[in-house]
């Protein structure tokens, strides 16, 4: 029996970066004395979403990965608590951007980083003017605990990615992530419809995702509505954050409002016994899977 607890957390962000920062601490802590190994912070947590709009701005909101303070931070918490932090930042690269998740083990080392590969762009969520698409691919990192493998946010919504990872030997997928509305006015906010708070299909497909795969999926959203004076909206941050397991049922969730933590624990020798039983990746044909490799789905013969 190798037993792994797991933790997400989910918070509400301000403008006041080292706030931010000591809030995260202060959940990560939480989770620790919960008895958690490895706790997921969401995305971009130093500061409120500011991909809302196209501001040249925010843009220096990015830091260097090295010697990066908040980091620096982590790397320290992690080797206290003796627990493994994937942490999810802005980074400057000097002539380009990326939405990076650095993984740090119990020991407090940085085992590596991993870039954001699918970046969206809709109305509230303009990251293509911030990052540039991650150039790392889908890694796994064997950590203190277990072999995780790390998506954020839009990176959820592509099987491809979570299969990728678990063809490396990923046992634990997580997903750090800033979803909810699209922006709104915010003389609005209070019309909003709850029924269109509709974050189902979300959490659905990264329940598909364990399901498939076979591996329990760790989801960090933020919660709060987060305003954008320059344009006078705001998003609604969904909150809902979860932990499934790895048939793709729910075991803990969080409501849409509360910030605070939750743990799950798996035992890691069950979960590979049930992999060797079902057989789906014996059984795979990736000779016949050429169209996921075109961008329409025709392939040129």
């Amino acid at each position: 029996m190798r037993n792994v607890t797991v933790a997400c957390t989910q918070m509400k962000c301000s403008w006041d970066r080292e706030a931010n920062i000591a809030k995260a601490e202060q959940l990560i802590r939480e989770a620790a004395a919960k008895g958690a190994d490895i706790i997921q912070i969401q995305e971009l947590f130093e500061t409120p979403y500011f991909a809302q709009i196209v501001d040249y701005d925010y843009i220096d909101l990015a830091r260097p990965r090295d010697d990066n303070p908040m980091i620096m931070k982590m790397c320290e918490l992690a080797k206290e608590l003796d627990v493994v932090l994937p942490v999810s930042f802005y980074e400057d690269a000097g002539m380009v951007r990326y939405n990076t998740v650095a993984v740090i083990d119990a020991g407090g080392e940085i085992l590596g980083y991993y870039r954001k590969t699918h970046i969206p762009e809709d109305p509230g969520y303009y990251e293509k003017f911030y990052f540039s698409p991650g150039d790392t691919g889908f890694k796994v990192w064997d950590t203190k605990f277990a072999k995780i493998g790390v998506g954020v946010c839009w990176d959820q919504w592509f099987p491809e990615a979570a299969r990728i990872m678990c063809l490396q030997g990923a046992e634990l997928l997580f997903y750090p992530t800033a979803i909810g509305s699209f922006a709104t006015p915010v003389d609005q906010m209070d019309n909003i419809d709850p029924a269109d708070v509709d974050y189902r299909h979300w959490q659905n497909t990264m329940l598909g995702h364990a399901a498939a795969n076979m591996a329990p999926v760790i989801a960090s959203n933020r919660i709060g509505d987060e305003e954008e004076p320059k344009a006078g909206t705001a998003i609604r941050f969904w909150g809902a954050s979860f932990i499934s397991d790895n048939i793709g049922e729910k075991v803990a969730e969080m409501d849409g409002e509360t910030e605070g933590v939750m743990v799950a624990t798996f035992d890691m020798d069950k979960l590979a016994a049930f992999r060797k039983e079902v057989v789906t990746f014996r059984d795979r044909r990736p000779e016949m899977y050429g169209h996921l490799l075109t961008m329409g789905g025709n392939l040129v013969r």
